[in-house]
């Protein structure tokens, strides 16, 4: 993955930008191990546009530590987990999954299927707590023209979903020409955005398939569409911990990643015993 560092200009600056790696339809943006560890608490970010016929398969697997959060922008995903929990989730509905100790989960597209799925690196006081989960429509979600508030609260409107304090994550659509100031939160230091349509200038163009991280501040994003656009935002007081790193966990200590993987070795043993996994 290459990313620029940048610096420029009196409007707040991107720091870092790429547009990650590409494996078949799932472009890897944001990894725990690279870009994640500098806009933690977010730490992990997938843009996806796969289909029945193309998408990889997904599998039952696990994790912990973390909430994975998906936002669906076209097509409808289906999902399962070892809560007993599964369903549809269509055009702009919104999966929240609070892995905490250790669950496992697998998933399939039933059509064509674009958006984003996001990793959030839980609080120690969240990390090892049984696992929850929140599935809304697209009628559930909150929203400030012009976003979507998937988590936290913009202008009067506040997401559904209980997520840890302290971060909000929007989904934004502008009209060519149009311009958008987004005003974090005070303590809100991190901010991020990725485009999956379309282009924006903030200050200097960021086109689709692109992600951009600012300099940490409090200060204002300001934002204008070249063309109709849609993108995603973060914004977020930095999360205070060290990433210590499984495979697919992230914790704030190495006790804690054992105690995530040894509940995950159980929910595995059972799938195996069930005869959902070999």
């Amino acid at each position: 993955m290459s990313a620029v560092l940048r610096s420029r200009g009196a409007e707040r600056p991107i720091a870092l930008r790429t547009r990650g790696y590409r494996h078949g339809p799932i472009t890897r943006l944001v990894s725990p191990s690279d870009i994640g560890e500098l806009i933690k608490p977010f730490v992990f970010l997938d843009l996806f546009d796969i289909s029945e016929a193309t998408a990889p398969t997904f599998g039952w697997h696990p994790h912990s530590g973390i909430a994975t959060l998906t936002v669906v922008h076209e097509g409808a995903i289906e999902y399962e987990e070892t809560t007993g929990v599964k369903g549809i989730l269509p055009a702009d509905g919104i999966e929240w999954m609070r892995a905490g100790g250790g669950v496992w989960h697998t998933g399939a597209a039933l059509q064509q299927a674009k958006g984003f799925q996001l990793w959030i690196a839980l609080p120690e006081e969240l990390e090892n707590l049984p696992s929850q989960s929140q599935y809304l429509s697209a009628n559930q979600v909150a929203e400030e023209k012009p976003a979507r508030v998937i988590l936290g609260s913009y202008g009067r409107a506040k997401s559904a979903i209980l997520s840890p304090a302290r971060i909000n994550y929007l989904d934004v659509q502008l009209a060519a020409g149009e311009r958008w100031t987004y005003q974090p939160p005070l303590d809100h230091e991190v901010a991020w955005l990725a485009v999956s349509v379309g282009t924006i200038h903030t200050p200097e163009p960021v086109s689709a398939g692109e992600f951009v991280a600012f300099e940490e501040s409090n200060s204002a994003l300001s934002i204008r569409a070249e063309r109709a656009s849609r993108f995603v935002l973060g914004s977020a007081a930095k999360h205070p911990h060290d990433l210590v790193l499984g495979r697919y966990s992230v914790h704030t200590t190495h006790a804690a990643l054992a105690a995530g993987e040894s509940q995950i070795q159980r929910i595995g043993n059972q799938l195996v015993a069930a005869g959902l996994l070999r």
